[in-house]
C-alpha cells in the first residue's frame, strides 16, 4: 500500500555545463564529421551569445547599484 504522505526530494543547484555529442549515432548525416563540427560550432555560438547577454545584464545591475550608491552618498553629505 502506498503512503499518503508525499515524499519530497531536495532540490540541488545544477551549474550550466556545455555538453557535446561525443559518440556516433545511426544515420548517414550523423556520421559525417562536417555535421558534428557544425553542430559543435552552433552550440558554442549559442552559449557565447547567452553568456554575453548575462554579462550585459550584470553590468546594468552594477551601474544601477553605483548610481543608487552615489545618490545615497549625496544625501548623506547634505545631512551633515
Amino acid at each position: 500500500m502506498l503512503s499518503a504522505v508525499a515524499r519530497r526530494v531536495p532540490r540541488t543547484f545544477v551549474a550550466p555545463v556545455r555538453l557535446y555529442t561525443i559518440g556516433r549515432s545511426e544515420g548517414s548525416v550523423a556520421e559525417s564529421r562536417g555535421f558534428s563540427k557544425k553542430e559543435k560550432a552552433h552550440e558554442d555560438q549559442y552559449v557565447k551569445q547567452h553568456e554575453r547577454e548575462q554579462i550585459e545584464k550584470l553590468r546594468k545591475q552594477i551601474a544601477d547599484k553605483q548610481a543608487e550608491l552615489a545618490k545615497l552618498e549625496n544625501e548623506a553629505e547634505k545631512k551633515q
